[in-house]
């Protein structure tokens, strides 16, 4: 299920959606005395990051992961991981922890069991917020990757795992979607008219392996709010 809500600006977005996870991250404060939210890489973020990073909740308890992440060190340009901690993990949210989906030198099979399994503190994630590529890929489950199929497997057990995609660069460590679907909430961030036109083709079908974020968006009991400007 999904449900579209339309802003007239992306600043009105930015600051709607802050208040909305906000809210939500002190309310699984209050009831569990923890948060966790993964977000997604990308320009498109960088005002609500601005926004949420000043809000006023006891950031001390959250935890703040990523979605997916490129296999990169955190002083490359291209990693999530430095974006997250540039642009989100300042202000009042500089005390969240962050858990990196990069802490070790090779992406090995070994090393995605031991990540998973530190992940199960945070899990079932709070907050999940997805972006979209132009190829209906979400997180980094590519339709182009071999790993496709591992990556939307609703019979697979909460994971992270290693995603190659061949019209992207660089090796990427993801959560599944059996991961990311168990959210409490779930949204999908995107703005321009170009994303709009894939999010139009995302909903006409349901053929996830073609465009990933279909699993999402068609899901029969958990409702993706998307968050869409110009």
């Amino acid at each position: 299920m999904n449900h579209l809500n339309d802003f007239t600006s992306r600043e009105a977005l930015d600051l709607t959606l802050a208040d909305n996870v906000a809210q939500q991250l002190q309310q699984a404060i209050t009831k569990n005395g923890k948060a966790s939210i993964a977000f997604s890489g990308g320009s498109t973020p960088k005002g609500f990051f601005k926004a949420l990073s000043n809000k006023d909740i006891d950031w001390a308890k959250v935890t703040v992961t990523l979605a997916d992440d490129r296999w990169l060190n955190e002083d490359q340009a291209d990693s999530n991981g430095r974006l997250l901690k540039e642009n989100l993990l300042v202000n009042n949210a500089a005390e969240a922890s962050f858990f990196s989906l990069k802490q070790a030198d090779a992406l090995t099979e070994h090393y995605l069991t031991d990540l998973t399994s530190k992940a199960q503190s945070i899990m079932p994630l709070d907050v999940v917020i997805l972006g979209m590529g132009e190829d209906g890929h979400t997180a980094s489950i590519f339709p182009c990757s071999e790993q496709v199929e591992q990556g939307l497997d609703e019979s697979a057990k909460p994971a992270l795992m290693k995603t190659v995609p061949t019209t992207a660069p660089y090796d990427r460590v993801t959560f599944n979607f059996t991961a990311l679907i168990e959210a409490c909430h779930l949204y999908l961030h995107i703005v321009g008219p170009g994303k709009q036109h894939v999010l139009n083709e995302a909903l006409e079908n349901t053929n996830s392996k073609e465009m990933p974020i279909r699993a999402f968006l068609h899901h029969p009991s958990k409702t993706c709010e998307i968050y869409w400007a110009e």
